[in-house]
């Protein structure tokens, strides 16, 4: 490649992209142009209808051969969209990619200006600032690291299943970690899937199978992320295994020990079951359970309690299963990828009291509702309700927890169809007459209306409008029992008041309670909602801005099983596609110290959110590793002695980008730099 540096006429190329009307319509592109055209070394300016297009970039590439030219601003969009694009551009037609800047001008000016004239100064600002700054650009290598092919994923719902098998499938080694004693997830509680009313266990019990017998896959449940260090390619992660008192390699889920346990009926609440139900304190938490190992809880087991158990279990277990002395293990492994596929919460019905949830006992949460009539559930798939009684009319609340300014303002997307399917379920298992009170009806996937014209044909009654509360039966005593809504209707205009037996609240998704301090071990970002921040929500929906680091389903936001596979399918691809490349290119913004002028103050070293710099004992003085180093700057910041300095931020070019921005004259820095301006 030639080598074009500072040693002779400084020839910029400059080019302004219309970005078709998102910043012709507000900035005079043509007068951009032509201003620039006049600035110092400046030899080509040039404004074009898309600048990223391949004519564009082989304008870029042209040029440079054709005029010498040995720097080049373009004014478009946001880098974070194509300064890769323009950085190859640049490096095709001959140049070193980082004698390269980029001027934002859509986001930074006209989407945010009204007044034509102004935005276009501010862009000529803009340019004219970076123009000054590009003058001081280094020659800079591109470096790599090598990628350790093994994976992780953090957490074992369906999306975790999918990205595990996607990724062993492939030949890549796996660690699956799951915080529950078992993986399955939520889909684990559901009894059928929309729209088509699959059995939920049929179709997720073979891929849990087919995760625990996978050669390729390490199966950790019962167990939780502790710390996470490295970089991408080289993770190093602490797993800290909690102890089930069951040797797993002995265990084979022969349920022995729970039926021989002194307490002849359960007495604590079923977390499975939405505590519908009550559990020993040994237990399994459902009959497809994978690893189909038990768990003692050593919160409730006498033995650990007060040491006085008959360990009735202990006997039953032919095979010396249970071990009570075991204690927490933790585990070490080292990866090049992580997939982040932790789930949601549902929201919490306390948090709208005027719905009677924790105060009226006919009323259920829609995954209450899921246990309830799911043939492994608490009452063998029958509707019973808390005071024993069979409903005859159910009352559906949509949007409960979403798109509420009280609550949360986001649509949880999978409400209404599960509300729809609850009804026809509802229905098909009693026989009740069945309300859906509804905002609207956001049926969108595929099948999804289709489903719901089916729910209609099945005579269920929809009512638009919110539920203003849930209120018990008053002196009415032919509705002695019942549960009264009131809601308006808005299809007639007025206030309706219906007396049911269950209430159904169909509550929305949240982020996981952990979820910031998952963020934090895992250096990515969230969203104002909470969940997991994405790269970009259209062209880098699994990625995060940490690099390596993926993520899949309902952590990243609320959506249905489909949605959640595919995300999944696309994070493990995006995770293979880089170990698949043996090594990562790391960007070359990354900071370094000047040896002999490093004081050894160590103040650099605790500011570092990457971790990436460390002591030498030896020569007391600071270093930093590059692989680690994200170029975030806060070292260079805050060096006392002014010996960290950054790569394509140095001195030099951010004194010439403000001089730049203020009309400043450059001279000065252009013959200290020796550089001579054509």
């Amino acid at each position: 490649m030639p080598n074009h540096q500072n040693n002779g006429n400084m020839r910029i190329g400059y080019y302004v992209c219309h970005c078709g009307h998102n910043i012709a319509n507000q900035v005079d592109v043509e007068a951009l142009a032509a201003y620039i055209s006049k600035l110092p070394g400046v030899a080509v300016s040039r404004s074009y209808k898309y600048m990223c297009s391949d004519p564009g970039q082989e304008l870029i590439q042209q040029d440079i051969k054709d005029h010498g030219l040995n720097r080049i601003v373009v004014a478009s969009c946001s880098p974070l969209l194509h300064e890769q694009t323009f950085r190859k551009a640049v490096e095709k037609g001959g140049l070193n990619p980082y004698f390269f800047q980029m001027v934002n001008i859509r986001e930074n000016v006209s989407w945010v200006h009204e007044d034509r004239k102004e935005a276009t100064q501010k862009a000529m600002d803009l340019s004219r600032a970076a123009v000054h700054r590009v003058f001081f650009h280094k020659e800079l290598e591109k470096k790599y690291v090598k990628i350790n092919p093994d994976a992780l994923v953090v957490g074992g719902g369906i999306a975790g299943i999918h990205a595990a098998l996607t990724l062993a499938n492939s030949g890549k080694k796996v660690y699956l970690v799951e915080k529950e004693p078992t993986i399955g997830g939520h889909m684990a509680q559901f009894d059928k899937t929309f729209p088509t009313l699959d059995c939920a266990a049929c179709i997720l019990t073979p891929k849990m199978s087919a995760v625990k017998s996978h050669p390729n896959i390490t199966l950790w449940t019962y167990s939780e992320v502790t710390n996470v260090s490295g970089y991408v390619g080289n993770y190093i992660v602490q797993v800290k295994r909690k102890p089930r008192y069951i040797d797993e390699k002995l265990c084979v889920g022969c349920l022995a020990c729970i039926d021989e346990c002194v307490y002849k009926e359960g007495k604590y609440a079923d977390e499975f079951n939405m505590g519908l139900s009550k559990r020993k304190p040994i237990y399994m938490s459902f009959p497809q359970a994978t690893p189909k190992v038990v768990v003692i809880d050593p919160e409730t087991c006498i033995q650990f309690k007060s040491g006085k158990c008959k360990q009735t279990c202990i006997e039953s277990c032919d095979r010396g299963a249970i071990d009570l002395s075991q204690k927490e293990t933790n585990e070490e492994v080292n990866v090049g990828t992580i997939i982040l596929s932790t789930g949601y919460r549902t929201f919490d019905a306390h948090r709208v009291p005027f719905y009677g949830y924790g105060k009226y006992p006919n009323v259920y949460t829609s995954l209450e509702v899921e246990r309830l009539i799911n043939a492994s559930g608490p009452t063998g798939g029958e509707l019973i309700l808390r005071d024993g009684s069979h409903p005859k009319t159910v009352g559906i609340i949509h949007c409960v927890g979403s798109r509420d300014r009280n609550t949360n303002r986001w649509c949880s997307r999978t409400c209404c169809m599960y509300s729809l399917k609850l009804a026809h379920l509802l229905k098909e298992h009693s026989g009740a007459e069945v309300y859906n009170f509804y905002i609207d009806i956001r049926a969108a996937g595929k099948a999804y209306e289709e489903f719901y014209d089916k729910v209609l044909e099945e005579n269920v009654h929809f009512i638009r409008g919110r539920v203003a509360e849930v209120i018990d039966w008053a002196a009415n005593p032919a509705e002695e029992g019942k549960l009264i809504i009131r809601a308006e209707d808005t299809m007639i205009g007025t206030v309706r008041r219906i007396p049911v037996d269950m209430v159904v609240l169909a509550v929305g998704m949240e982020p996981r309670e952990d979820a910031q301090a998952v963020r934090k071990m895992f250096n990515i970002s969230c969203s104002t909602e909470g969940f997991f921040l994405e790269r970009h929500p259209k062209l880098a929906p699994v990625d995060t801005f940490t690099d390596g680091v993926f993520i899949a389903g309902a952590c990243q936001g609320p959506k249905d099983i489909p949605d959640s596979v595919a995300q999944a399918g696309a994070a493990a691809a995006q995770a293979m596609m880089l170990v698949d490349t043996g090594e990562v290119e790391l960007e070359p913004n990354t900071a370094f110290i000047t040896e002999e002028h490093c004081s050894g103050c160590k103040s650099c070293i605790p500011l570092c959110p990457f971790h990436a710099i460390l002591f030498n004992d030896t020569s007391k003085k600071a270093y930093i590793n590059e692989a680690l180093c994200k170029g975030c700057g806060t070292c260079v910041a805050a060096c006392p002695s002014g010996s960290i300095q950054q790569n394509m931020f140095d001195d030099a070019e951010i004194l010439a980008e403000i001089n730049g921005l203020l009309a400043i004259d450059n001279s000065e820095f252009y013959e200290k730099e020796a550089i001579h301006v054509g």
